[in-house]
């Protein structure tokens, strides 16, 4: 119940933005009463800076004065959802070996 929107004033939610980013959804304290406008949504783009978004949901939150845990918990969701939207990366080519590896190898495939 601690993060639950529906029982809480004040309440910020952190979702996936679907042309990558995140997309923060807040809840407005006047239109308590109005579900269909009792919410606020602001885009953080996929090619904005990591830490710039988080310091942007963190000012958000700070300055909308949601509570402080709360403000915690939407970084650390930005943070993972940044993380899981980067692309993966290719498995590295085998190394090749060099100097005295590469002579002995050398020497075993003339073997």
């Amino acid at each position: 119940r601690k993060y639950a929107g529906f029982v809480n004033d004040k309440a910020i939610g952190v979702v996936p933005n679907e042309k990558g980013g995140v997309k923060v959804i807040s809840k407005n304290q006047k239109n308590a009463n109005k579900p269909a406008q009792g919410t606020t949504e602001v885009t953080y783009g996929g090619n904005k800076s990591a830490r710039k978004t988080y310091k942007a949901v963190a000012l958000q939150a700070a300055n909308g004065g949601y509570r402080a845990d709360l403000r915690e918990a939407a970084v650390q969701r930005v943070s993972a959802i940044r993380r899981a939207q980067k692309p993966v990366k290719p498995e590295a080519a085998e190394k090749k070996p060099r100097g005295v590896k590469a002579k002995k190898a050398a020497e075993k495939t003339e073997a």
